[in-house]
């Protein structure tokens, strides 16, 4: 694993726990909007975090947190990820993963192996759509595995979006919840400019409250829970 960052300490990444959060180098994507541009391009990268550091602080910390949040970048890019994942759970940790869902097959071996308790997935568009909001030629059909794996897990899961006025509309929603239909839980996240891995979209909008409410309106339609951060 090449960790670039940790949070000791998030009230907020994984739902009904108190965690710890750790950041991988290295996405597959290249969305403009993206705040962590030194996990995500080459030149960028930051100084890796030795494993052993991240061990001992766990150790330190059992009893204390109720879980790891394994973050990124994309972690699943990763081959020793599952690994590392049931490492973690052996301490006694909860285990969420945040993932862009490019990698099915590891998701898949990953809830066989019971490596991991909650999984978040982000939505970044309608299908037709994601190569252009991405930056990155994407495989669709991995996109509906991952959606399709998570759903039937039987895991706590969540899908999210962070909604962008120039990439999306309101009605692209309709079909957002109809990708996700049957899902527990969606956040709608509120795209905040400044510190973009594109400079280009320092300068774009959000949207207004009441399209907000209108987005998470679509999405009750197809979703157990929405949120709005």
């Amino acid at each position: 694993m090449k960790i670039g960052g940790i949070q000791k300490l998030s009230l907020v990444d994984y739902p009904g726990h108190t965690a710890a959060a750790l950041f991988t180098i290295g996405c597959n994507m290249r969305c403009g909007y993206c705040h962590n541009p030194e996990l995500v391009l080459p030149e960028r990268y930051i100084d890796e975090i030795p494993l052993e550091e991240i061990l001992d602080f766990l150790k330190k910390r059992v009893g204390k947190i109720d879980g790891m949040v394994i973050s990124g970048g994309e972690p699943t890019l990763h081959d020793d990820l599952p690994d590392f994942a049931k490492t973690i759970k052996s301490m006694g940790y909860l285990v969420k993963l945040d993932s862009n869902g490019t990698h099915p097959a590891m998701l898949k071996q990953m809830i066989a192996d019971k490596s991991i308790d909650y999984i978040a997935m982000d939505i970044k568009a309608t299908f037709p759509k994601y190569s252009m909001t991405i930056a990155r030629p994407v495989d669709v059909g991995a996109l509906r595995e991952s959606i399709k794996i998570m759903i039937e897990s039987g895991l706590g899961h969540e899908f999210r979006t962070t909604c962008v006025r120039q990439l999306m509309t309101v009605d692209d929603f309709d079909e957002i919840g109809e990708m996700v239909h049957g899902a527990e839980r969606y956040a709608v996240q509120r795209f905040r400019a400044g510190r973009s891995l594109n400079p280009q979209f320092d300068n774009f909008t959000i949207f207004s409250d009441e399209e907000i409410a209108e987005i998470v309106k679509k999405l009750e339609k197809h979703v157990k829970k929405v949120v709005v951060h």
